[in-house]
């Protein structure tokens, strides 16, 4: 992709917001750490899903410190590849009605990477995102919506915007979204970068 191009500009721009949020946060710090230092840019056509019709009504929704990377993505959505890990037989055809999410850094995504990942997550609203796991460490940091988490079995809690949560190789996790809708940042290392998660049951 020639650099000039417009999804890799776009691209660029999200990865360096989002670098400057993650990396004063400790929980990040071994995520930025493998930030690709040479940047190698692909050429990812835009695609686009049904969740996306609540992306710029989230931006209301968002704490000072995301606000400008939240506004940024409302604004350049339509430039970025969106994407879904699940099936209808998975979760049911209205889950992947308020469900996608777009990879700014990784092995698909518009900036080359094999020991990362890093995107933003939407989820709609009155939304259950049913217990899953998978190998790669994660942690996420919402920008917009505050709704409830669960760590492996522990008792789902609020989670507002700005709040970082991190979850170990293969620790089940879930999430429910009332009637806000959630935008999170999320990075990946370790582990086949890119697998679809495990499905659990569906109560921890």
């Amino acid at each position: 992709m020639d650099p000039t191009d417009t999804e890799g500009q776009v691209a660029l721009r999200l990865a360096k917001a989002a670098y400057a949020l993650l990396e004063p946060i400790a929980a990040a710090q071994p995520f930025v750490a493998h930030w690709p230092e040479t940047i190698v840019l692909r050429s990812t056509p835009p695609e686009t899903l049904p969740a996306l019709r609540w992306l710029d009504g989230a931006s209301a929704f968002s704490h000072p410190t995301t606000s400008r990377l939240m506004a940024m993505l409302a604004e350049t959505a339509a430039e970025l590849a969106w994407r879904q890990s699940y099936a209808a037989a998975d979760f049911g055809p209205s889950f992947l009605e308020r469900y996608g999410w777009t990879e700014l850094v990784g092995p698909s995504g518009p900036i080359g990477s094999k020991r990362m990942t890093c995107g933003f997550l939407l989820l709609g609203p009155d939304l259950h995102y049913p217990p899953h796991a998978h190998e790669a460490e994660e942690l996420y940091l919402p920008l917009a919506g505050t709704a409830l988490w669960q760590r492996g079995n522990g008792a789902p809690s609020l989670v507002p915007p700005g709040t970082p949560i991190y979850h170990e190789s293969w620790l089940p996790h879930a999430m429910w979204t009332r009637t806000e809708p959630l935008v999170a940042l999320y990075c990946w290392r370790g582990g086949t970068l890119g697998a679809k998660p495990q499905i659990m049951s569906r109560a921890l």
